[in-house]
């Protein structure tokens, strides 16, 4: 087989087509790119920035799971924070999506300590915060009506009660036991994952509000989108600018609103009011196209302002801060097998079963 793989590889070589388009893509930058220098701005603030990570071990019998996240504060020096946890979960279909959550809440929860405890003036926050709000609930399971109707208002006072009780983990087990106080709803559901991914899922949505509580400190960079409304081709609008441009510059501004169709059985009235600012930006010649959400509606000298900032401690064209909280939290395979070691944790994969 790998030798007929290697012949359609060597019949395609060379054949990937390059991005055309029969439209004149000059007169299409012309309204939406603009080339010009960028300062560094003079004025003084702190600022922070995080990541997260997370990666797993599946074994016959269960998977070994690492997730963890961290922030880094530079306010005149730089000051590191993280949230970490390893744990087992079973084999199930939405464990990726159950990983993810995780990471997000630590993510989350870093990213308000750096608020709430060190008072930064501007947090970076690695990926989309409006794609995140478009995708609030998971699509790997659905909740069953008993427990559905047990998440009320009351729930969600607990959430924000323990939450302020406990800055670091999770507090999502701890409203699952109060869920399962009644017998019946223990009896059928103690022990399912889309129970936790469910309930992990609202206190994401909560951590999610409290950020966006502090929007004008919130600034969303991200390397890569699949948003393509700039330009309407088929193609993301951040390969386009890659393609087609390589001066420093700035896109059009765009303001948008969370999808109308997008659900929110929590604080519906606060996430759709919110008004994003939208645009992409390249910081110095010839290096990737950065495209940055504000969770505000923000005038074109607030945006040049944000991005004289972001430009400060920006080296090679990315924000310092980001790209080393993203070097220092990313969990390897090698890192796998040294925390299974230290937990002295040994079972048979269905790797080596397959080597038998």
């Amino acid at each position: 087989m790998l030798n007929s793989l290697y012949e359609k590889a060597i019949a395609k070589r060379g054949n990937i087509q390059n991005i055309e388009s029969e439209n004149n893509v000059d007169s299409q930058l012309e309204w939406n790119w603009f080339e010009r220098p960028f300062k560094e701005s003079t004025k003084d603030f702190s600022i922070a920035a995080g990541d997260g990570s997370f990666n797993k071990k599946k074994f016959l019998t269960t998977n070994f799971c690492a997730v963890g996240a961290e922030s880094i504060i530079y306010d005149g020096e730089i000051k590191k924070i993280d949230d970490a946890d390893i744990f087992e979960i079973s084999h199930i279909s939405f464990l990726d999506e159950l990983l993810g959550n995780y990471m997000s809440i630590y993510e989350l929860k870093c990213a308000l300590r750096s608020i709430e405890e060190y008072d930064v003036d501007y947090y970076l926050f690695d990926g989309s915060i409006l794609g995140d709000l478009e995708n609030a609930f998971p699509k790997g399971a659905k909740l069953p009506s008993k427990i559905k109707d047990n998440l009320d208002e009351s729930l969600l006072n607990e959430f924000d009660r323990r939450l302020k009780l406990t800055p670091y983990g999770f507090v999502f087990p701890q409203i699952k036991d109060r869920i399962l106080a009644d017998v019946s709803v223990k009896k059928e559901y103690e022990n399912r994952e889309d129970f936790d991914l469910h309930l992990a899922s609202v206190e994401k949505i909560i951590l999610l509000k409290k950020l966006l509580e502090n929007k004008t400190k919130i600034i969303s960079i991200a390397k890569t989108s699949s948003d393509n409304n700039l330009f309407g081709w088929n193609i993301p609008d951040i390969a386009f600018l890659d393609k087609f441009t390589k001066k420093q510059g700035i896109s059009k501004i765009e303001y948008r609103r969370v999808f109308k169709n997008a659900a929110f059985p929590y604080f519906n009235d606060f996430f759709k009011q919110l008004k994003f600012t939208i645009f992409y930006v390249r910081l110095q010649d010839n290096k990737n196209v950065l495209k940055v959400e504000l969770p505000y509606k923000a005038s074109e000298m607030e945006v040049l302002d944000i991005v004289e900032k972001i430009n400060v401690l920006s080296v090679q064209g990315y924000p310092y801060l980001l790209n080393k909280a993203h070097n220092d939290v990313v969990i390897t395979d090698r890192n796998m097998k040294e925390l299974l070691k230290i937990a002295k944790i040994y079972e048979t994969t269905n790797r080596e079963v397959m080597s038998w």
